[in-house]
């Protein structure tokens, strides 16, 4: 025989009050007195009451729960930003539910559908690497109420607020940086350039050489994705050339891993011989032997920011207003023994 879960009934009965004033009491009303709440909590205990979070939910509008999208868990940077936004978002009394796209448009299309129908409060997104239609977005937008805000990878879409890092000032700072070290043949592994935030790094690494006289090799720029293995490939093929470059400015940390395992399998000395800096200051970078030079995103902080922006977005809401805003935070660049040779 299945047992019967409590309801405001049964504490109603028990404690022979209405079940208006079980109900007030349970959701804090300030018509109820405090010794009547004290006793109505004890009771709903005792009989081990689980409140109907769903009913609650269809009668407030909100379900307190937000979703988050974001490519793969698995890397430092999102599961950072995931945690400054459950920083931000858990006092208010919000829970995050995870969703991973592994860089599928028509995987990110399903969740942001489920959610929605889970009528979550808010979305966050970081888009896939294929990622290109946004009708579909722009459609529910025009459709619900449902704030969607986008980090890191963005699209510009009007009414939704975006959180970035300024991709661009940081790989000039790193490009910069491997120039005042003394290195003058600087390649690029540029990352995906269907994603803005690669063409913004590749962007500034070519406005740092223009800015400090050194010429443009288009050779220089190396198409690479953003992990271990496509550095080790990239290093390997740059050792095929009669003229070697002698510094790799990467997109990506992982990229600039590998880079860093093939140069010293290759004998090449870092940071003597070959200076190296990835971007995204993954934990690994500073643990290593030789730790790697990276640009920092701010990941906690920018999670923080993107729950800050919904709170004020809902909040807004209920004025009747609706602000978009564009954030854009600064990274920050650390310098370590990979493109440290000048002392």
């Amino acid at each position: 025989m299945t047992k019967k879960n409590t309801t405001i009934y049964d504490i109603s009965k028990k404690l022979n009050v209405s079940v208006a004033t079980v109900s007030r009491a349970l959701n804090d009303h300030p018509r109820i007195s405090q010794e009547t709440k004290e006793l109505v909590m004890a009771a709903a205990k005792e009989m081990n009451y689980k409140q109907n979070n769903l009913a609650k939910a269809l009668k407030s509008g909100e379900t307190k729960t937000v979703g988050v999208i974001v490519p793969y868990i698995n890397t430092n940077f999102f599961s950072s930003v995931i945690r400054g936004l459950e920083e931000e978002l858990s006092p208010h009394g919000y829970h995050v539910i995870i969703c991973q796209s592994h860089e599928d448009a028509a995987i990110e299309k399903k969740q942001l559908n489920t959610l929605l129908n889970t009528q979550v409060d808010g979305i966050f997104i970081s888009i896939s690497r294929n990622t290109s239609d946004m009708e579909y977005i722009k459609k529910i937008l025009a459709t619900t109420n449902t704030p969607i805000i986008f980090f890191d990878r963005k699209k510009d879409i009007p009414g939704i607020s975006t959180i970035t890092i300024d991709d661009h000032k940081g790989a000039f700072m790193a490009t910069e940086h491997l120039i005042n070290q003394g290195y003058k043949n600087i390649c690029h592994f540029s990352g995906d350039q269907n994603l803005e935030i690669y063409q913004n790094r590749l962007n500034g690494y070519i406005d740092a050489l223009k800015a400090n006289n050194l010429p443009v090799v288009k050779e220089n720029i190396i198409n690479t994705g953003s992990s271990i293995e496509e550095g080790i490939s990239a290093v390997k093929n740059l050792w095929k050339r009669k003229i070697k470059p002698d510094a790799i400015f990467s997109a990506s940390d992982f990229t600039a891993l590998g880079a860093c395992k093939e140069i010293k399998n290759l004998k090449v000395r870092i940071p003597e011989d070959m200076g190296v800096i990835g971007f995204s200051n993954e934990p690994f970078t500073q643990f290593m032997e030789l730790s790697i030079s990276s640009v920092d995103q701010t990941p906690v902080v920018m999670g923080k920011i993107a729950g800050n922006v919904f709170l004020e977005r809902i909040k807004d809401n209920s004025s009747g207003i609706s602000i978009e805003k564009k954030l854009v935070l600064s990274p920050t660049l650390h310098i370590r023994q990979s493109s440290s040779r000048k002392k």
